[in-house]
């Protein structure tokens, strides 16, 4: 029965900490993760991967935004525009108008969610929404100023909204120079 203190001993040995594998200053291993509290937040993230043009990236950033911040207007309004950028207009909808039921006073939902209703054509609910985001923002905006004007002569000038595509014609002339033709 001696095996059994040495069998004791080496199990107690087994379970110390043997300093094996720690990582040193000057160890070729990548350093520990940092823990929840000292990750990069993943609003910001999303948001400078958006002025990088990468919105899929984005939009990852602002789900995990969303898992450690919960649906804030802010989460919601940024998924809304990334999805908007990726042309998932339906989605980026759903989300604005969820992001403007949390906070009636969110500027930038409010003005994105007039870009996507402009997209899908719905020109009139555009032009009221990009007045209240108008009003929120005291008119301070030269981009909802800009999305504003754009709705109103969408709404006003129905002759360019009912432009029939297959009135014109393409006609070659000489080599790399097209005229554009309109039956009348």
């Amino acid at each position: 029965m001696r095996t059994t203190p040495i069998l004791l001993i080496l199990a107690l040995t087994a379970c110390g900490n043997t300093g094996g594998l720690g990582r040193s200053d000057d160890s070729p291993f990548a350093p520990e993760v940092a823990s929840r509290e000292d990750s990069i937040d993943g609003l910001i993230v999303g948001h400078r991967l958006m002025e990088a043009g990468e919105y899929e990236l984005a939009l990852r950033a602002y789900y995990r935004a969303a898992g450690q911040r919960g649906t804030s207007v802010d989460v919601l309004s940024a998924l809304g525009s990334a999805n908007l950028q990726l042309g998932r207009l339906g989605q980026a909808e759903r989300l604005l108008r969820q992001a403007i039921e949390k906070d009636e006073t969110f500027v930038p939902a409010w003005n994105n969610l007039g870009v996507v209703l402009m997209e899908r054509g719905v020109y009139g609910e555009a032009e009221r929404v990009f007045r209240t985001a108008f009003a929120l923002d005291s008119g301070e905006s030269d981009d909802i100023r800009a999305n504003l004007t754009l709705a109103l002569a969408k709404i006003e000038n129905r002759d360019y909204l009912t432009v029939d595509i297959s009135s014109f014609a393409l006609m070659r002339r000489g080599s790399g120079d097209y005229r554009i033709l309109a039956r009348i």
